[in-house]
């Protein structure tokens, strides 16, 4: 059944959000976007409202992006099989210009045009604009998968400035002319980090951190670096969380003040992540309980 609101309600819905739009006015959030909020076009749409809500309230958001859906489906239209090595794509010379193509160009510039169609300002960038993302091989076995070697954050700091939302597509590359294919996780922790940022999101497809896989109800809304050691053991953490967590503790060591792991397939999770008392998912922090 429909709810229907006052204008009361929602002037009252507005102004318990009044203390969280104080908070983070002039601050930086930095939001990993991808899984099944990246391929679905209504949940896509409400992301993007979600994005500039929160830049025309003064957030100074970065947004950084996936599309390995895309990617394995522009390889499979040009005949190409993707391969799999521990949960990461091997990528050879023709693979990674598939992934330049995709990452850098369709999909980058899609996000780009619905922020601006949504009432944004947004300046699409890849990693190797301005060599933002320094890479190396992470494995010859995966082949042009890098693993990061050093970001140049100049770039995103002077849109930032300039009032845009940069959103940014997971390249990398190094002094020999090489693209590499980067996580998009490991990405975000890294430019999070060399921003400082108050808030990294890493948008998923499950709650966040349950202590039982099976029941989304087990959800852990909190948990601090120094526990999760003790949750991997537990086996809590595990599977496809474990590089999840690696990231959001990569993040915080890095000076990001929080991370929060969540379900990126709930409509306006980013908006009830920061505006509301409830929040949304597990949030990750640095030190002790």
């Amino acid at each position: 059944m429909q709810t229907s609101f006052s204008n009361a309600d929602r002037a009252e819905i507005l102004t318990q959000a009044l203390p969280y739009i104080r908070q983070y006015n002039g601050k930086i959030v930095v939001v990993k976007y991808g899984g099944n909020a990246m391929v679905n076009e209504a949940l896509r749409q409400q992301v993007m409202e979600d994005i500039v809500l929160l830049w025309l309230i003064g957030v100074k958001v970065v947004l950084v992006h996936g599309g390995g859906p895309e990617i394995s489906d522009m390889m499979s239209k040009l005949g190409k099989k993707p391969e799999f090595v521990d949960g990461l794509r091997v990528t050879d010379r023709e693979t990674v210009d598939i992934v330049q193509m995709v990452l850098a160009g369709k999909v980058n510039k899609t996000l780009v045009n619905l922020l601006e169609m949504k009432g944004g300002r947004a300046i699409g960038l890849s990693g190797m604009d301005d060599r933002l993302i320094e890479a190396k091989i992470k494995d010859d076995r995966l082949g042009y998968v890098g693993q990061i070697t050093g970001i140049n954050i100049s770039p995103v700091t002077a849109l930032l400035e300039k009032g845009y939302i940069p959103v940014i597509s997971t390249l990398g590359c190094d002094e020999e002319g090489n693209t590499y294919n980067i996580n998009g996780d490991t990405a975000a922790a890294y430019i999070a980090g060399a921003l400082h940022a108050e808030r990294m999101i890493l948008m998923t497809d499950i709650a966040g951190i349950l202590r039982n896989r099976e029941d989304p109800a087990s959800l852990i809304p909190r948990v601090n670096e120094a526990d999760i050691e003790e949750l991997k053991r537990e086996g809590i953490i595990g599977g496809g969380m474990l590089p999840k967590v690696d990231c959001c503790v990569t993040a915080l060591r890095a000076g990001v003040k929080n991370v929060v792991i969540m379900d990126g397939r709930i409509p306006h999770s980013i908006l009830m992540e920061l505006l509301t008392d409830e929040g949304a998912g597990t949030m990750v922090m640095g030190g002790n309980a």
